[in-house]
């Protein structure tokens, strides 16, 4: 039977091979210098790490430029208590326009108003219970109505009915934050994936006039990322994936091709095929990056918020004693 005869292979000096890792991109350990900014530093200059920095560094470098940075959100981000994060980044004025998918919206609405969320699925399905908060459906629900009434967006709705009642914790809330800072907040609906759509009150035409109206917003915000932008899907695999490609491409419609050479980032605790293609892979074909990490978000959201401030805070000109 034939063997291949290895005498005759043909070898090369490495020194003419490409490598891919160099001991100057290593890791570092611990040395005296603690802070956060030691550790990005610390960081090996490889594969996620080197995509996380370099994310990083498009996020901060929008925020100096003036350019658009449209965070997405599903429902894991809010109700895992990462909300204080996302309002720190609007308060600094890194975030241009949050959008998000209606469980996002239910989470910090029972959030602001309640001060809990998310309940125990499986018990509630054995009666029947699950998804029937009384105050949670019919609140956001009349919102909703009250919204169409006055030609406002869900996002809009919610804010304004948050802002008028009784709440326990106001200041946890992204609704009521982007409110106050007028940033875009735009929510955009799933009919029957949501559990305030089993309430009686629940009004189709109120909740496709609202998050219709949010879904023009968000395309009206698109040109905003155009040559510097950057696009951060957080934990939405299905619905904003699917709502920021048809509003991106509203945009470019109107607006001969633009906007392009953007960064986009899809931050998840799996890989899903919607965000890596409608996110990462399409929006920026043949200008601009695409980013996929991955990680949980209790984690990631916050090493990343970190990281923004921290590349801020260093490019900020200091102030004069």
């Amino acid at each position: 039977m034939a063997e291949a005869d290895l005498s005759k292979v043909r070898t090369v000096p490495i020194e003419r091979r490409p490598n891919k890792v160099d001991v100057a991109e290593f890791a570092s350990p611990p040395g005296r210098d603690r802070s956060f900014a030691a550790f990005l530093k610390a960081l090996p200059d490889v594969l996620v790490a080197r995509d996380f920095l370099r994310v990083v560094d498009a996020v901060a470098a929008a925020a100096r430029n003036k350019r658009g940075v449209v965070v997405m959100l599903g429902g894991h981000i809010v109700k895992t208590g990462l909300a204080p994060l996302l309002i720190e980044l609007m308060e600094r004025g890194v975030i241009t326009h949050l959008a998000m998918n209606g469980s996002a919206a239910i989470h910090d609405y029972e959030i602001a108003r309640f001060g809990a969320t998310s309940e125990d699925v499986a018990r509630g399905l054995v009666d029947g219970t699950f998804g029937m908060a009384e105050e949670t459906g019919r609140g956001m629900n009349e919102a909703f109505l009250e919204g169409m009434r006055n030609r406002w967006g869900m996002g809009e709705a919610l804010a304004y009915t948050l802002a008028n009642q009784s709440l326990t914790n106001p200041e946890l809330s992204v609704l009521l934050t982007a409110s106050r800072k007028r940033i875009p907040c735009t929510v955009h609906a799933a009919l029957g994936a949501e559990i305030i759509h089993q309430h009686p009150m629940a009004d189709g035409a109120a909740i496709g006039d609202t998050s219709h109206r949010d879904f023009r917003r968000l395309a009206a915000s698109m040109p905003s990322l155009h040559d510097g932008g950057v696009v951060l899907n957080l934990g939405s695999a299905v619905i904003m994936p699917e709502v920021f490609l048809k509003a991106l491409t509203i945009a470019r419609n109107l607006n001969a091709g633009k906007p392009t050479a953007f960064t986009t980032c899809d931050l998840d605790m799996q890989r899903h095929y919607r965000p890596r293609v409608n996110v990462v892979q399409r929006p920026t074909a043949g200008t601009g990056k695409g980013y996929e990490i991955t990680g949980h978000h209790e984690i990631m959201v916050p090493l990343l918020t970190w990281g923004i401030i921290e590349a801020l805070e260093k490019s900020a000109p200091r102030k004069a004693r």
